[in-house]
């Protein structure tokens, strides 16, 4: 008697353990299907991404974002702008080559002396952004700034002009220019608001949301 009532208990153990394990089985399936749904996976474009906002964008993996183009000049005052967020290697550069640009310059001078005297004018009126460039054929200028739009550069030349520049014209070039994007893999939210904000003090630059390139 005392061995068929241990027999018993032996027995519903056994089948409580097994009918634990199934149900257990069962939710584990029904929490994968839950999170697997192809159906409800959707691809963003860039803009999409952006619109996001900077909580949701920087929460986003493997998203890189764009800033630039920049010139040489450029490029070290907004890298400055960016140090207090310590990105260390998120940030990097990539080279950017428009096939057409704007360029804000002084017009030419006979020779390079006469335009490292009108750079040094500018520089003493804390005009920024500017080299002297050698245009060909014995002539040379002050460059203020390279724009990939021509609205930018326009604007570039009426603040010149504002400040007491004479001279500034604005001229079209086809190619051979070669600035710089500054790319931000996997962005905290403090470097998409300040990237944004630093936006508005370089004309002509752009920030593109986007899946990393390999290069990036």
């Amino acid at each position: 008697m005392r061995a068929t009532v241990l027999l018993l208990i032996l027995v519903n153990v056994l089948l409580f353990g097994y009918a634990r394990l199934d149900r257990a089985a069962q939710s584990e399936g029904a929490r994968l299907r839950e999170q697997v749904q192809p159906d409800r996976i959707r691809v963003l474009s860039s803009r999409q991404v952006a619109a996001l906002g900077p909580a949701k964008m920087a929460a986003l993996p493997d998203v890189c974002v764009e800033w630039g183009p920049f010139s040489d000049a450029e490029r070290g005052r907004a890298q400055a702008e960016l140090e207090p967020l310590q990105l260390g290697r998120l940030l990097s550069t990539r080279p950017f080559s428009p096939d057409a640009t704007y360029w804000v310059n002084t017009g030419p001078t006979t020779n390079r002396g006469a335009a490292e005297r009108r750079a040094a004018d500018l520089r003493a009126q804390s005009i920024d952004d500017l080299s002297v460039v050698d245009v060909g054929r014995g002539q040379f200028t002050v460059s203020l700034g390279i724009f990939r739009t021509e609205s930018a550069a326009n604007t570039r030349a009426e603040s010149m002009t504002a400040r007491g520049v004479q001279g500034v014209r604005v001229e079209a070039r086809q190619g051979g220019i070669v600035q710089t994007l500054l790319v931000v893999r996997d962005p905290p939210q403090s470097a998409v608001v300040r990237m944004k904000e630093l936006q508005l003090s370089y004309p002509g630059t752009e920030l593109k949301v986007g899946p990393c390139t390999a290069a990036s």
